[in-house]
């Protein structure tokens, strides 16, 4: 004798395959649900892994806060007063000045004819810079000497541009363009030669965008270059202990340095990059929940195919004594079994695909020949992903909601039909 509930039983018995109609649609409806949310697990994961994984490799880099003056024409020329006064604060882990500027490089290879590219020239100090960023360990070729005119780049910067750790490169900076450009066509025109420098070391700080279009060096060299000030800087970078205590720490540190200063939290420095990809993940729950919709008709149709196919077994059950929420919760259970399957087996498949993600990437790759996750455009180098449990909760509930919501009116309808009426249909 059956130990399941009287609703259960009939349900999983209208259930069974018998290759009807019927079958193919409960089937479809499964795999309706199955794809749905098997898609939106995928994709939420890897959107929230594009939001870490950027978040990490740009925080790991780039500072949490800047410091730069309000008439950014000025240096900073007391930056160690402000360190001193920064360093003070709580939450604050390190600080280091910067000098940032544009910069025109041309290689002087051996043989073959020279390269040219206009790379973010940084000059940092070598003593505190580690303090604020991971450049100084990321060194993947040659060492972090910045003495004597000495420059370390990007890994992508130096593939493209040939070079390699003791290769000699002219740079010319927009500042010292600028002034030979004013100077043409006049008596006492001004020529101004490049500045030598000697490749020392080659980064990689894991994104894309720093490793192909940044440089670095001395603060020494880059005032030359971008004539600043003597003993003077542009800026303070600074790390801290949370980097989602920037707004607090930045508002404190604006209070303490004087309306002379301005602050700026790493939010505010990189606003289009993690403002689009929230707007862009939301947007892309709410377009993919329509595969959950038209699964959720695959339910409503599958289920008035039975109500219709029982009729005459609902007149029955009601004249043997069956009430109207029994006969409700039989047909409703369908759904709930169609949905339990559909969003298990979702479940399953989605965490599958998510786990082999990048050798699939890597088999398309070779298949089509062609680079489907370019690193300039979407700044990663493999596929990230973050399977965030809140969001496989939102997912897989909602997912279970819309398959007992789908199946609830023919339910009703089922449960409201008379014996009398049911027993004479044909």
């Amino acid at each position: 004798m059956s130990r399941l509930p009287f609703e259960a039983f009939l349900a999983l018995r209208y259930l069974r395959p018998r290759r009807t109609f019927v079958s193919v649609i409960t089937v479809i409806s499964i795999v309706g649900v199955l794809l749905g949310v098997a898609v939106l697990i995928i994709v939420i994961a890897v959107m929230s892994g594009f939001d870490q994984e950027w978040r990490h490799t740009i925080l790991s880099f780039d500072a949490h806060l800047k410091v730069y003056p309000a008439d950014r024409e000025q240096a900073l020329t007391n930056y160690q007063a402000l360190m001193r006064t920064v360093a003070t604060n709580a939450a604050v882990t390190g600080v280091s000045p910067f000098i940032r500027g544009q910069a025109l490089l041309k290689t002087e290879p051996q043989t073959g004819p020279a390269k040219q590219a206009a790379p973010l020239l940084f000059g940092v100090d070598p003593e505190s810079i580690g303090s604020v960023n991971n450049l100084p360990t990321s060194i993947v070729a040659g060492g972090f000497d910045l003495s004597d005119k000495g420059l370390v780049v990007g890994r992508d910067f130096a593939n493209a541009m040939r070079l390699d750790i003791g290769d000699r490169v002219a740079i010319y900076s927009a500042r010292s363009l600028e002034r030979m450009q004013a100077s043409m066509g006049k008596t006492n025109a001004e020529v101004v030669l490049a500045e030598d420098y000697t490749v020392r070391g080659i980064f990689d700080v894991g994104f894309p965008d720093y490793n192909s279009s940044v440089i670095v060096t001395s603060l020494e060299d880059a005032r030359d270059l971008e004539g600043v000030a003597e003993e003077g800087v542009q800026a303070l970078q600074i790390k801290l202990r949370d980097p989602f205590l920037a707004d607090e720490t930045g508002r404190q540190l604006q209070e303490a340095l004087g309306p002379r200063m301005d602050v700026y939290t790493w939010r505010q420095e990189n606003p289009a990059i993690f403002d689009a990809l929230a707007v862009e993940k939301n947007m892309m729950f709410y377009l993919l929940f329509f595969i959950m919709i038209v699964a959720a008709f695959g339910i409503v149709n599958c289920q008035i195919t039975f109500v219709v196919q029982k009729t005459r077994e609902i007149g029955i059950l009601k004249a043997l004594g069956a009430t109207r929420r029994q006969i409700l919760w039989i047909f409703l259970s369908q759904s709930i079994v169609v949905g339990v399957l559909g969003v298990g087996l979702g479940l399953g498949m989605g965490l599958l695909a998510l786990a082999y993600r990048n050798e699939f990437l890597e088999f398309m790759r070779k298949v089509t020949h062609s680079e489907l996750l370019p690193a300039s455009i979407y700044h990663v180098y493999n596929l990230p992903a973050s399977i965030q449990l809140p969001d496989v909760a939102v997912i897989c509930g909602t997912a279970f909601l819309t398959c007992i919501l789908a199946g609830l009116f023919p339910a009703w309808k089922a449960s409201r039909l008379q014996p009398v009426e049911a027993l004479r249909h044909e």
